[in-house]
């Protein structure tokens, strides 16, 4: 059985992943992870024009990789997070303006919060063994005696420190955004939470895109354009959840994962013969062709169960 209007409009607005032009790298604790083929050239880009910091120009391409090493730990820290509260996450993105981990978490305001919160606090776990590295390799004369490496490890302290400053500015759809959502979610609910939220993203990236003016800088200013961009996805995204709000529910079933009540009225379609229709009026059985459906799909959350685990609602959950 499958949802008709809101799972389609949602990946019209881009919510929903895509990997394609990239390329498979590797699979870790069931996350695939990919890279996209337009990384190769942004990265020859940022590597011939890097200041000659370096004896040799292989120790550029060094900082270069360990920058998206960072990213790669910051990721997995999200789709890691996310399994643990019961989400799903099962692809990371590298491309030029950093990475992406798709990442799924049961729509609570804690679990979602968590599953965000995870990717930042792997750089706060980071900044401590690499500012005593650099504390004591300064102190034990590194850098004359090894001044290549001693200079990785000061930039690859440096791409982590930034990386954190950066991620938690709470402009959406960054980390620091996203955390302002899950916690104003609490008071505001998961619709208006979002529009608060990316009302003050719009006026965050806009200083960002100033600032990206003033310093000439190309990469960074389309990294603004992607923030804004997504932003307002968000507010799109945003204003569907309030329509959904809007909608009456039929009361009596929860769904186990997010424990909204379902959406009345025929918004499913059969996936033996398209009919639409209403599950929770007739039993997940289509009314036209008299298929069972094994799965009936959440409007809110998108996660699928069988009818039976809707007819009592889940416990409660603290996440």
């Amino acid at each position: 059985m499958r949802l008709l209007d809101f799972r389609s409009v949602c990946y019209l607005m881009g919510m929903l992943p895509t990997r394609q032009g990239s390329i498979r790298l590797f699979r870790f604790a069931g996350i695939d992870v990919f890279l996209h083929w337009s990384w190769f050239l942004v990265a020859i880009y940022e590597i011939n024009s890097r200041p000659k910091a370096y004896s040799s120009f292989a120790w550029n391409v060094l900082e270069y990789l360990a920058l998206f090493a960072v990213v790669l730990l910051h990721e997995f820290g999200h789709a890691l997070a996310c399994r643990q509260v019961g989400g799903v996450a099962e692809q990371i993105i590298l491309w030029p303006l950093g990475g992406v981990a798709y990442v799924a978490p049961p729509q609570r305001p804690g679990a979602t919060l968590w599953s965000i919160a995870a990717g930042p606090l792997v750089n706060v776990v980071l900044a401590p063994p690499l500012t005593l590295l650099v504390f004591l390799g300064g102190g034990a004369g590194w850098g004359q005696a090894a001044p290549d490496a001693f200079n990785l490890l000061k930039a690859v302290w440096g791409i982590n420190l930034a990386l954190l400053i950066f991620n938690l500015l709470p402009i959406y759809p960054l980390d620091g955004g996203q955390i302002l959502r899950s916690l104003l979610w609490f008071p505001l609910g998961r619709a208006r939470s979002l529009m608060v939220t990316t009302v003050i993203g719009f006026a965050g990236v806009a200083l960002l895109i100033l600032l990206a003016v003033i310093a000439h800088n190309l990469l960074f200013g389309a990294i603004c354009l992607f923030i804004l961009l997504n932003c307002w996805r968000g507010l799109m995204h945003a204003r569907l959840l309030a329509r959904l709000d809007r909608l009456p529910r039929r009361q009596g079933f929860a769904c186990p994962a997010c424990r909204q009540a379902p959406i009345s009225g025929p918004i499913w379609r059969c996936a033996k013969c398209s009919n639409r229709f209403d599950p929770f009026e007739t039993q997940a059985v289509c009314p036209h062709c008299g298929a069972q459906s094994p799965l009936t799909h959440c409007p809110d959350c998108g996660a699928a169960h069988p009818f039976a685990e809707w007819l009592t609602p889940a416990p409660e959950l603290f996440l």
